[in-house]
């Protein structure tokens, strides 16, 4: 039996979606998901047909990921009254340093990057470490749509519909040890298909590293994304495999992820070893906690413009407060920033 109760984020989908798709997807959850209780954290939804959003090409999916996609069309949309940004700027208007510093970069030069074969190595304090392909790394596992926001530190936002799966779901198969107390993420190091890591923006020490507290890996909300917009992720989106943690600022969010390591101390990460003082390891979405060169109070969405601006307040973890609140009880957010 599903259990669906109802979040502060949760939304009908007519408020975001064209009222043509929503009335042709009202379909109910499949029997695929039975027994799966969801309560505090926001509903899970379907994949979707790349179709289904504007001017996204669906291209040649890998047969693992085409595999994946269920074929019955339902979702349940988490972000009340907020369009889903489209798919040009939201593959268009990107960090991923590994290929420049400029927001277009990304999709310049990523296409070199060869995302088949990939591989992906667990390994540290797991009863279950290994090196899998990731068409086994992905065969547990159903894909599930997730439409969050995306909040980045310089103050721009998305609204994206991510494929993936809970983070929780893979810490559970490789089974933690008792040890276990963060996760370690590391991307891909090929200065041949990636032109940041050989250029003169000398401060990253590549590879690029993230981490998670364990209790933050396990929240529902944490997934690991193969997809976007109902297709395969875009090499300049993470492609093959991202994380995402939608109540945390965009670079928490590692790309292209080879390596997921579950670790006794506290990893130190990429931004925090360049400049603690700007980028903790925390890195939650606080309006009141202002960079320390620019406020944090408010933010730009994507699409913008000169005559239209889109600016709105920021809300405190990305308006998912209700849901990962709790992990932070009695932590002083603003030291722990």
């Amino acid at each position: 039996m599903l259990i669906k109760l109802p979040s502060t984020s949760d939304s009908k989908e007519s408020d975001v979606t064209p009222e043509s798709f929503y009335l042709s997807r009202r379909t109910l959850l499949g029997s695929s998901l039975a027994g799966l209780a969801v309560s505090a954290f926001p509903r899970i939804g379907r994949a979707q047909d790349a179709g289904m959003y504007p001017d996204v090409e669906a291209g040649t999916p890998p047969a693992w990921f085409a595999e994946k996609l269920p074929k019955t069309k339902w979702q349940a949309v988490n972000v009340q009254g907020e369009s889903i940004t489209p798919f040009n700027d939201a593959t268009h208007y990107n960090n991923f340093y590994e290929f420049g510093t400029a927001k277009g970069d990304p999709a310049q030069y990523a296409g070199a990057l060869k995302t088949e074969p990939w591989t992906v190595v667990v390994d540290g304090e797991v009863g279950k470490p290994g090196r899998y392909a990731l068409e086994d790394f992905m065969k547990p596992y159903q894909l599930e749509e997730r439409i969050y926001r995306l909040r980045c530190v310089e103050a721009w936002s998305m609204v994206i519909p991510w494929l993936g799966f809970p983070l929780s779901a893979l810490l559970k198969q490789v089974e933690p040890t008792s040890k276990a107390k963060f996760i370690r993420f590391e991307t891909l190091q090929d200065p041949k298909v990636m032109p940041g890591q050989r250029s003169g923006f000398a401060l990253i020490e590549w590879p690029y590293v993230e981490g998670l507290r364990l209790d933050e890996a396990m929240n529902p909300l944490a997934i690991l994304a193969v997809g976007m917009y109902g297709r395969e992720l875009p090499n300049q989106n993470g492609a093959p495999l991202r994380l995402v943690v939608p109540w945390k600022y965009g670079f928490k969010s590692v790309k292209s992820i080879v390596r997921i390591s579950l670790v006794e101390d506290q990893p130190k990460t990429t931004w925090q070893s360049i400049a603690a003082d700007e980028y903790g390891f925390y890195a939650n979405v606080n309006p009141q906690v202002d960079h320390p060169r620019w406020s944090q109070a408010r933010e730009r969405r994507l699409p913008s413009g000169l005559f239209s601006p889109n600016v709105r307040e920021t809300q405190m973890f990305n308006g998912y407060g209700n849901e990962v609140a709790s992990l932070y009880s009695g932590l002083d957010l603003r030291k722990n920033y």
